[in-house]
């Protein structure tokens, strides 16, 4: 029994050594294990522990070394397969391209006077969500503000028309923008924006043209003259912070700086309102469809004056018709008439058929091909010289000089003035003149009969006046042109266009021309031209109008005089054209002469041309109308 109860102790002091007896082992065994040395046991349990630890150490060291090599092999994908890309995409992020707005060129005249120019200017914008105020209230406070005079009605029925962003007004000018402001209203914004703006309005429209809303030049030096106009936009790389603003610590030194060039032109302001006012009243009187007015100095081909009538204002050009848009100087051809006559006279002169003291016999009316060619009086004139057929605008006079020279040195001459050519004027959309082909004009006599009177082939104005500027300047043909050169604000030239020049007359051969001229203002049908004390020279014309498919209108014409002066010393040329004047008493000596007239006279003023020492007196002996 104790000794039962010995081993049952045994087993409850020690219940794991009970639980690990190997079956089929006998008691006396077990008892000679336990009753042995309790290091020998202790031996046997720790081999066991240090086995569990070391596999967990590799286990954790396994993973860890894992973990490394996975690490290496991204930062290896990262930084050497997909660095650039990766690189390129933080760059993308971090740095953005900026082109800021840069002004365009000013346009000036030749006196400094602005006739283009950026300007700040502001857009009108309300939300009638946020109103805190009626909608009436909001609109009796912007009605009187607004460019485009409103009503308060109108305003409250635009309010109800969207909850958010209706646009009321668009470049409204800073000062008024300023009082929209300070009303503080909730719900109305103010939007800026850089705008063309043209202060003279319309009075140069047809030289300076406009840019649209997209700030595309869309009609004359606005048009042609872009890359002049246009400054160079710098664009450059920027930092920018992760929410997209600009690093100023980054930015590119000296990049909101640029030239202060403008664009100076040739035109003369007052001039131009000379010329205009003196055409818009001579339009209206005679009921006229269209006019223009025209003054070169023939020196050098500077235009200083080119008007329209009717024109537009390019502050508001979307308010005009497409055919205003059009300088009609340039781009329409006609029939020049009498005023072709001195160009005429000129190349006969240079050909040696004909000197100053030639006399023509005008019977009145002469056949050519089986046409009957007239004088526009229907009379004739007898003998005259090569002056007074100028003086009295002889048809028969003319068809019979031109018949002196060979049809095809004559029409080899009308080649080498050029016509059928451009005058390179620097406007958009110019035609060149127009003239038979070589063929058509010598098969029949009757092409060199109708040229000799200014008929038959057709011009722009612009061609007709470089023509007269090769008489009054001595036989030198130049390019009219509207641009003198970029400028600074101190007014020095740092470029000009570089223009052609050709010879067509000899010297004494255009001073024998310009002094037929002047008679035609003393004793022909330029008379109302004439100014006291000063010596100019003219020609009037008064040509059918051409149709489209061929032959004459009936009852539509031309009128037209072209100046040269001073005499004594040709410099100027004025041209003026009315087209399609109404009335019985409608002739370029009583149209188009009086407006010519008026033009010289501001520029006399203007120019601070000198009287003529020894004016002649302004005798009209024969009357006849062209």
């Amino acid at each position: 029994m104790a000794r039962a109860r010995s081993r049952s102790n045994s087993q409850q002091k020690n219940p794991s050594r009970q639980r690990e007896k190997p079956s089929g082992s006998s008691s006396s065994s077990q008892k000679r294990s336990f009753k042995g040395s309790s290091k020998k046991t202790k031996l046997k349990v720790l081999p066991r522990i240090a086995t569990i630890s070391n596999r967990r150490v590799i286990y954790v060291w396994g993973i860890l070394v894992l973990g490394i090599i996975g690490l290496g092999v991204r930062l290896h994908n990262l930084q050497v397969t997909e660095g650039p890309k990766l690189l390129l995409k933080a760059r993308q992020q971090q740095i953005t391209r900026l082109q800021p707005y840069v002004p365009r060129r000013s346009i000036i005249d030749n006196v400094g006077n602005v006739l283009a120019v950026d300007r700040l200017a502001y857009s009108v914008y309300v939300h009638p969500k946020l109103f805190k105020l009626t909608p009436e209230e909001v609109a009796e406070k912007l009605a009187p503000l607004l460019v485009e005079r409103t009503t308060i009605q109108a305003l409250v029925k635009k309010f109800k028309t969207k909850q958010t962003g209706i646009k009321l007004a668009k470049a409204l000018p800073e000062d008024l923008a300023n009082k929209i402001a300070q009303l503080n209203l909730d719900g109305v914004d103010l939007d800026k924006e850089y705008v063309r703006f043209y202060p003279q309005e319309e009075l140069a429209s047809e030289v300076i043209g406009y840019i649209d809303s997209g700030r595309q030049g869309q009609a004359g030096l606005e048009n042609s003259q872009n890359q002049l106009l246009e400054r160079d936009a710098p664009s450059f790389k920027v930092q920018q912070t992760a929410q997209g603003a600009i690093m100023p610590a980054f930015l590119p030194k000296g990049v909101l700086t640029f030239d202060e060039l403008k664009l100076q032109l040739t035109v003369d302001l007052r001039l131009q309102r000379a010329a205009r006012t003196a055409l818009s009243e001579q339009l209206k009187k005679y009921s006229a469809k269209r006019g223009a007015v025209l003054v070169m100095d023939a020196l050098d081909g500077s235009i200083l004056a080119m008007v329209c009538e009717p024109t537009y204002n390019p502050n508001k050009y979307s308010e005009a018709t497409v055919e205003l848009f059009k300088n009609w100087t340039v781009s329409d051809l006609y029939e020049p008439g009498s005023t072709f006559k001195p160009i005429n006279v000129a190349i006969a002169l240079n050909a040696g058929v004909i000197k100053p003291e030639t006399v023509i016999y005008d019977s009145g009316s002469i056949k050519i091909d089986g046409w009957n060619i007239l004088n526009a009086s229907k009379a004739g004139n007898g003998s005259i010289n090569i002056a007074q057929i100028l003086q009295v605008s002889s048809n028969i006079g003319m068809v019979q000089i031109m018949q002196r020279l060979p049809k095809e040195d004559y029409y080899q001459q009308l080649r080498k003035i050029g016509l059928g050519e451009k005058t390179n004027i620097d406007l958009p959309g110019e035609v060149a003149s127009h003239l038979k082909n070589k063929e058509a004009f010598l098969y029949n006599s009757i092409e060199a009969a109708t040229a000799a009177f200014g008929q038959g082939f057709s011009l722009t104005p612009v061609k007709l006046l470089q023509l007269h500027g090769s008489i009054a300047n001595g036989g030198r043909l130049v390019t009219p042109h509207l641009i003198k050169g970029l400028v600074d604000p101190d007014g020095k030239t740092h470029w000009k266009p570089i223009l052609k020049t050709t010879t067509l007359f000899p010297p004494l051969v255009a001073r024998q021309v310009v002094e037929m001229m002047e008679t035609v203002v003393t004793q022909g049908t330029g008379a109302a031209a004439s100014v006291p004390g000063y010596r100019i020279g003219g020609k009037t014309g008064t040509a059918q109008k051409g149709k489209a498919r061929g032959g004459y209108m009936a009852n539509a014409k031309i009128t037209s005089f072209v100046a040269i002066l001073p005499v004594e010393s040709p410099r100027y040329v004025v041209l003026v054209v009315v087209d399609e004047p109404k009335g019985g008493n409608t002739f370029g000596s009583t149209v188009a002469a009086p407006v010519a007239k008026s033009v010289i006279e501001a520029l006399i003023s203007l120019e601070g041309i000198p009287p003529s020492s020894n004016p002649p007196p302004v005798k009209p002996k024969l009357k006849r109308l062209d």
